[in-house]
């Protein structure tokens, strides 16, 4: 795509919670973006933060683009994201991390498939997000995370290709027009339910919209080592497959079909593999295999929360 100058507005909001350190230097990279700042808003949207948030926020008073704090009472990462669009006055919608380190022209390239390709219906377009260990990484932890890597080049994804709410925007008029964010997914507090983003991406692409990928809009997604923690990455494995569920059950009912059929044959076979990765798990630590123990630990435990929420789908609770 040829380089332009930007003509759209843009608003980047970051959702935050708990992490007063790590949005400071989120805030940092994004006061720095070569944007014009006459077209460019920020706002952090508090989701009822202990922490000292509001003083880092307040803290950039003087930045050349000063960011907003948004106080969002109700608890839940989407909730934040509804909040901030309701807030928001850019055409265009850029929702990112609070753990994010971004270059400057991470707004630019992001916003670049909107501005270059007027004739296409582009609804939104994800940014490249690479996980980096500012504490290290165990080996065991690394076979877990890698970038997107969705396409090398900008363009359209494929049916199924799904970017990271991480650094993913969107075309703000599509949500009046197509649905908001599922509260009932989304991080709460400590809970780590995931697979937020699936839910607009699938209706955007109902709607007719493309969705791109952007790989010159680099997010370095900060991992810390409470987060390569065993306690953390178990928990994550719960919860992910948690939200699978969730998730495949409100396609379905969307769709008009039943899960029936999906529910029972997934909680056939992790009533198999929870017990079988356990044994597994236990063998290699048996034979001083820890790493090959806990990431066998950790699948036995995904698949717990599969056997945890299936019945509770099966019923009609989330």
């Amino acid at each position: 795509m040829s380089l332009s100058e930007p003509t759209l507005t843009v608003t980047v909001a970051i959702p935050t919670y708990r992490r007063a350190g790590m949005l400071r230097q989120t805030i940092e990279g994004l006061v720095r973006q070569d944007y014009p700042p006459h077209l460019l808003e920020l706002l952090i949207i508090d989701n009822n933060s202990p922490d000292d948030t509001p003083a880092v926020v307040a803290s950039f008073a003087n930045a050349p683009l000063v960011p907003r704090h948004v106080l969002e009472t109700q608890q839940g990462a989407n909730h934040a994201r509804n909040r901030a669009i309701r807030e928001a006055r850019g055409d265009i919608i850029i929702f990112g991390d609070d753990d994010i380190l971004i270059e400057p022209n991470w707004v630019r390239e992001i916003v670049r498939p909107f501005q270059e390709n007027p004739s296409r219906r582009v609804g939104a377009v994800g940014g490249e997000v690479i996980p980096v260990f500012p504490d290290g990484c165990p080996a065991w932890v690394a076979g877990f995370h890698g970038p997107q890597a969705l396409r090398p080049d900008a363009g359209p994804l494929r049916p199924g290709q799904v970017p990271m709410s991480a650094s993913l925007a969107f075309l703000r008029k599509t949500f009046p027009e197509l649905g908001y964010f599922d509260t009932e997914l989304g991080r709460k507090g400590g809970v780590v339910f995931g697979g937020d983003e699936n839910l607009a991406i699938k209706r955007l692409l109902q709607g007719g919209y493309e969705v791109w990928f952007a790989p010159a809009a680099r997010a370095l997604h900060q991992m810390p080592g409470s987060r390569t923690t065993f306690a953390y990455v178990r928990k994550h494995a719960f919860d992910s497959a948690r939200s699978r569920v969730v998730g495949r059950v409100r396609d379905d009912r969307d769709e008009g079909r039943s899960s029936t059929g999906y529910l029972l044959s997934r909680l056939a076979g992790n009533v198999l593999k929870a017990p079988g990765f356990a044994l597994l798990g236990l063998l290699n630590f048996i034979l001083f295999r820890s790493d090959a123990g806990k990431k066998a630990f950790v699948r036995a435990w995904r698949s717990c929360g599969y056997l945890y929420q299936i019945p509770r789908s099966l019923v009609g609770k989330i």
